[in-house]
């Protein structure tokens, strides 16, 4: 392919020149004072690169199997495979883990540029008759679609998909060719292993591509059978090689704490053609915008009196039904493996704006349109924005950004093909990719800002409080939990210490599930997990230090990570924390009120998960968000009752409970359990082993007991949600953990692995007897 270097380079450069001119007019991070830290990007996908960079530097609390510093202990494998699996992910280490955030942005760029320079390289693989530029252009233009810009950017795992489509396809054409046998199922592999979720959509739209170019490109009638065959072996194949890490993703899904259900409400047809316009923005729709050279040259197709039938209609026809087929309830549920998603339902819009390109790749190969076709390409662009012009979408700024690329691109294509024309031309559409994509950019970036979660930005006091925090940690002696105020939705692994906060797609439902029979909060409708701060779980959990009020509060009221518990029934939880608090720690540690108002020098907790707003006790005050099933209010405490008589203010006159905590009865009860603990415990990367006294009992280890769990000589149990086995008679508790699908995606991958070199084995025979 003569020029590939050349457009390869281009299309990257054009790629990551857009986006960051884009943040820098919008005066986003890095570029100015906005910040970036928004929704998921902010609560999972940052902290999750700095537990990463943790692991990789040898600093981490666990190991790929178990996690140690969120949720007081959870499965890693499935997060690990939904969040950091991506080839790229490892570059953030090449940081110092204080600029995490600078690593994020640079891998969300680069992986841009990749996908350009992949589509790139799929455009002049398919069809080499096209001029090199127009490839580069195309490939960035793809890259750069709204779906890139506006989700991709704060989804970043989603934009190895965006990679993953051109490399499937370019999989088909070696399928199709019947070349690369090996490769072509570790390419597989790798873009599924990157992100299982967009890779399956892009799995989708590939072989809907192959199924297009088997039609046109004159293949005998048997051979699409053969085709089609080998090309799902090869799929097959690949994904069985990822089956190690897809199989336990897949089940910690099912172990996770069910998401809410949504019905599939199509978007208006006027917002969806809105969104095919350069700078719009809406959550609900699909940013369906790709440089207006894309819809343009696709348009044309139609009308080519030199490009074959077959490609015209077939390639329109693929365009139209990816188009359609998001729309369609049925459909909209296959391109999302079945379950409407609880966030933007039109999540496979990349491989829309991948079809466009590969459409209008295919005109440019036959030559660039003539007068004829491209007035009626013009027409169709223009009836396409004028249909969506009842839109509320649209803004002056779209309707002047898409007139004036459309106008540049149809001058482009109407100007001398050679000489100083062709490079004009060349500077008319070049120009309109870079403005279009950076307003789009620019536009996204403030939107984002306006209408979703934000948090504040990695600087000096984070850096603060996680230095605090290091000097504080005495783990595995006691936890370190980085409090509240929280800063994100992954605290821990983003700031430092053991704690209860935790969010991500695979919370295990037990966990969330005790945590609320404690008086724990959460927010996402029960996966993201909040700290519980609160001095009979601290002591449970062996919290020995904590944040609050701007510095780290030591206690000696804790518990060691392994306790033994006499013998009797496991606690049964009711509707009161207060008095499931009491069961797990085993002993009464609170008064109730006494006519509405605590005794005098017991700390007040009050409970109100669906209250929003200021809790009061006299001049105190504490602030409560909740409103279930979305939030929950986590217990929270007013301070020690000072005034004999005073009672607790539920915001807006709501409804909640009061408990009296008599911290001389808890450290008694601590001081108890202190006796009959662990005299040694050890967690490891994937387990934890302890001494514990010999006798009748049953040890409790601070722990969920979620699945995974197996302990040597004994089944494990669950003690009111913590993982607990009977007393071991050599006193020596030895429990690993292994996320469950572990050992059968091992199975499956060895498997896959050798029916791959299996199948490899008689060609490799016979070019050994060939040889002379």
């Amino acid at each position: 392919m003569p020029n590939a270097p050349r457009s390869l380079s281009l299309s990257a450069l054009l790629a990551a020149a857009a986006v960051c001119a884009g943040d820098a007019v919008a005066r986003v991070f890095p570029f100015g004072p906005r910040h970036r830290a928004v929704n998921d990007l902010a609560n999972q996908f940052v902290p999750f690169h700095a537990h990463l960079w943790d692991l990789l530097r040898g600093r981490a609390d666990g190991g790929l199997l178990l996690d140690w510093r969120a949720g007081w202990g959870t499965s890693f494998l499935p997060d690990y495979g939904t969040y950091l699996s991506s080839p790229f992910a490892p570059l953030v280490a090449l940081l110092p883990r204080a600029d995490i955030e600078y690593a994020v942005y640079g891998i969300t760029v680069l992986k841009t540029a990749v996908a350009a320079a992949a589509m790139t390289f799929l455009l002049r693989r398919i069809g080499p008759g096209g001029v090199w530029w127009w490839a580069a252009v195309l490939g960035a233009a793809y890259a750069l679609c709204g779906w890139s810009l506006a989700e991709g950017t704060y989804n970043p795992m989603w934009l190895d998909g965006l990679i993953a489509f051109p490399l499937l396809c370019l999989v088909g054409e070696w399928v199709r060719e019947g070349r690369r046998p090996l490769l072509g199922p570790l390419v597989v592999a790798v873009c599924w292993l990157a992100n299982f979720y967009t890779a399956y959509m892009a799995t989708l739209g590939a072989a809907l591509v192959l199924l297009v170019r088997l039609a046109t490109t004159g293949t005998s009638a048997r051979a699409p059978v053969r085709t089609l065959l080998r090309a799902a072996l090869t799929t097959a194949l690949g994904i069985g090689l990822a089956a190690p890490v897809l199989v336990p993703v897949f089940l910690g899904s099912r172990h996770a704490y069910p998401g809410v259900v949504r019905e599939f409400d199509p978007a208006a047809g006027t917002d969806v053609l809105a969104r095919l316009l350069p700078a719009t923005y809406s959550f609900a729709t699909p940013a369906a915008f790709v440089c207006t050279a894309v819809p343009l040259l696709a348009a044309t197709l139609l009308f080519r009196r030199d490009v074959p039938g077959r490609e015209r209609w077939l390639w329109t026809g693929l365009c139209g039904a990816v188009a359609l087929s998001m729309q369609w309830g049925p459909t909209h549920l296959v391109w999302h493996v079945f379950a409407t998603p609880n966030g933007s339902p039109y999540r496979q819009t990349f491989v829309l704006s991948g079809v466009l390109v590969l459409a209008a790749w295919t005109a440019v190969s036959h030559g660039l349109p003539d007068r004829r076709s491209l007035s009626a390409g013009v027409a169709v662009v223009l009836a396409l924005a004028a249909g969506a012009l009842p839109s509320r979408l649209l803004t002056p700024t779209s309707l002047l950004l898409a007139g004036a690329g459309l106008a540049a691109v149809a001058g482009a294509l109407l100007l001398p093909r050679r000489g100083r024309y062709g490079i004009l031309a060349a500077l008319l559409v070049t120009g309109t990719l870079l403005g279009q994509a950076a307003a789009t950019t620019a536009h996204a970036d403030r939107e984002r800002a306006a209408r979703l979660d934000d948090y504040p930005p990695l600087g000096a006091e984070q850096e603060r409080r996680a230095a605090a925090l290091t000097a504080a940690d005495g783990w595995p002696a006691y936890r370190t939990d980085p409090g509240l105020p929280r800063f994100a939705g992954n605290d821990p692994l983003l700031l430092g210490g053991q704690g209860a906060a935790y969010y991500s797609s695979h919370t295990p439902a037990v966990l969330t599930e005790t945590l609320t029979a404690l008086g724990g909060g959460w927010t996402s409708r029960g996966r993201n997990l909040l700290s519980l701060d609160n001095p009979v779980t601290d002591a449970v959990f062996g919290v020995g230090a904590r944040w609050r009020d701007g510095s780290v509060e030591r206690t000696e009221t804790y518990l060691p990570l392994v306790t033994v518990r006499p013998p009797g029934p496991p606690p049964v939880y009711g509707p009161s924390p207060f008095r499931n608090q009491e069961l797990l720690l085993g002993a009464r540690v609170y008064e109730a009120p006494r006519a509405g108002a605590c005794p005098v020098g017991t700390e007040v907790f009050l409970w109100a998960p669906d209250a929003t707003g200021p809790a009061r006790l006299g001049g105190r005050t504490a602030d409560l968000l909740g409103g279930r099933p979305k939030r929950s209010a986590a217990m929270t405490s007013l301070g020690v009752q000072r005034t004999a008589g005073t009672r607790v203010e539920v915001p807006g006159g709501g409804r909640g409970e009061v408990g009296c905590l008599d911290h001389a009865r808890l450290r008694e009860a601590v001081a108890s359990l202190r006796a009959e603990a662990a005299t040694a415990v050890r967690p490891t990367p994937d387990g934890i082993r302890a001494t514990v006294p010999a006798g009748a009992g049953t040890v409790v280890m601070a722990a969920p007991h979620i699945a995974g769990w197996s302990c040597a000589d004994s089944a494990t149990t669950s003690y009111g949600g913590l993982l607990a086995l009977p007393v071991p008679a050599s006193g020596t508790v030895d429990c690993a953990f292994r996320p469950p699908g572990l050992r059968a995606g091992l199975a499956v991958g060895a498997g896959a692995l050798v029916a791959l070199m299996l199948s490899r084995l008689p060609s490799a025979i016979r070019r050994f007897r060939e040889r002379p």
